[in-house]
């Protein structure tokens, strides 16, 4: 049986030592959930935020067959055994990849060089705060939903969310934004509309972004999905931490049967 997790220390143990801030967003309740096979205490635990789904602990058929009712996961194995039991479990539905995590350094950033980088857009761009139109905005296009998305709400975004877009007249065309918040940050998501990359506005927003956190006093982790990302990051000043495995899976997750 699987249970929903409210007291999340009794869960914590079984995450020790991952550094990743999905993963404190559920532990801190600010967003996400984390189930396990005990709701006190648990041996078996997932932390689920948005797309992205933790598993920790001894692993479990149970929780990996767990309905979260999306057409697209990713599954982050903390070790070999769970991600032979994700492969088995989805078969053809299921494809490994490299994730490329960045080091946690508060104090890295050049501001300076965040500054000339925040205002590097061509001619006739603005970079500006998502507010609640932005916000409504980003939600009505498949490219940019990934800005907004993880919160319900305006009222949550606006609460613990943050973001940056770039425009161009009315038009929105690409965006850095709070993908999700932890107590002392948030993670960082940037999204460019296709016909709108390699011409600087992803770094330009990303550095307008990390300089609004800094002043806020939150940290603005980044982990990327791809080398590109993480060139874009290095860029910006973060430095290579680790490369990981994770399992993209298509298609809605079935209940255990």
């Amino acid at each position: 049986m699987i249970y929903k997790i409210y007291d999340t220390e009794n869960a914590s143990p079984l995450f020790a030592g991952w550094e990743e801030t999905l993963i404190w967003s559920c532990l801190d309740g600010l967003m996400g959930c984390i189930y396990g096979d005990h709701p006190l205490f648990p041996q078996s635990a997932v932390a689920v935020l948005g797309d992205f789904s933790f598993f920790a602990g001894k692993p479990s058929r149970e929780l990996v067959f767990m309905d979260h009712h999306r057409t697209y996961s990713i599954l982050v194995p903390q070790n070999e055994e769970w991600k032979a039991l994700i492969l088995d479990a989805f078969g053809d539905r299921a494809a490994v990849i490299t994730r490329y995590a960045t080091k946690k350094e508060p104090d890295v950033f050049d501001t300076e060089y965040l500054k000339r980088a925040a205002s590097s857009l061509p001619a006739g761009y603005t970079l500006c705060r998502i507010d609640e139109p932005i916000y409504r905005m980003c939600l009505s296009q498949a490219w940019s939903r990934d800005l907004a998305a993880q919160f319900g709400t305006y009222e949550q975004y606006r609460r613990l969310g943050l973001g940056v877009a770039v425009r161009k007249g009315s038009s929105l065309l690409a965006g850095a934004s709070s993908y999700s918040r932890y107590s002392k940050g948030i993670e960082l998501e940037i999204d460019t509309r296709e016909d709108c990359r390699r011409q600087g506005l992803a770094f330009a927003c990303g550095a307008g972004l990390i300089l609004e956190c800094l002043r806020q006093g939150l940290y603005p982790s980044w982990d990327a999905h791809t080398e590109i990302s993480l060139h874009l990051a290095e860029k910006l000043g973060y430095h290579f931490s680790h490369a990981y495995t994770a399992v993209e899976v298509w298609g809605p997750i079935p209940a255990c049967g």
